[in-house]
């Protein structure tokens, strides 16, 4: 195994240890023992450990790494700030029938999703940024810059709790299912749809990431009583 393998490895790991509650939320990551446990040396898992502060998977304090604990009060008013911003790309064309979406961003961003549709990726956290790219490409599509600006902001400070989302191959297919619909909507003109439709998706998607973590967020408690 190359060095740049088993620094993934380590990494896909950990992070799933942390997210599926397999560490104690308010514990400290022991280098010692994480290398015992995962049978590696320091050099992998301290990359890992980079990469998973870059996600916002873990905390850095002054003694170490710490698995970050989702906030769920603040992901609702975030998830509710993000409704907002997706939702008023599109209304902006309802109600000035002089504006036009960049269809050319439009049907690429259809393509990619049909190659996904073709070969679905297995279930993974890292699926997140495939879907935050197609809300972006659609806002980007609708033609206000600053809009989309602000969703990568509000994207980047709930992806944590995001990577929850894609945990099963149904839910990976509907994703796809439910981009192809509302990218196809709004190229079709069906505007009306298209915002109910995109509405509909993100709502779903906090249930699921809300449910998932709560669970996660149990597990963490319960592990760290004994």
């Amino acid at each position: 195994m190359t060095a740049d393998s088993l620094a993934e490895r380590v990494y896909v790991e950990l992070r799933e240890q942390i997210m599926s509650g397999g560490l104690p939320t308010h514990s400290r990551l022991v280098e010692g023992r994480l290398c015992e446990t995962l049978g590696v040396s320091r050099t992998p898992l301290r990359e890992a450990l980079v990469r998973l502060h870059s996600d916002g998977v873990v905390t850095r304090r002054e003694d170490g790494y710490y698995p970050t604990f989702p906030d769920l009060d603040s992901i609702r008013d975030l998830y509710e700030l993000r409704i907002i911003l997706e939702l008023r790309g599109i209304a902006r064309h309802l109600e000035d029938g002089d504006l036009e979406f960049d269809r050319g961003i439009l049907e690429a961003t259809r393509a990619r999703w049909l190659a996904l549709a073709a070969d679905p990726p297995e279930p993974s956290p890292d699926i997140v940024q495939l879907d935050q790219q197609f809300h972006l490409d659609v806002s980007t599509a609708a033609g206000n810059p600053a809009l989309t600006r602000t969703l990568a902001t509000v994207n980047s400070q709930i992806r944590l709790v995001r990577m929850y989302d894609y945990r099963t191959p149904e839910r990976v297919r509907a994703t796809i299912d439910e981009h192809l619909m509302i990218v196809g909507q709004i190229l079709d003109g069906d505007l009306g749809r298209a915002l109910s439709s995109l509405h509909a998706h993100v709502g779903d998607s906090f249930d699921v990431v809300e449910a998932r973590a709560v669970q996660a967020i149990t597990a963490h408690a319960l592990h760290g009583r004994y």
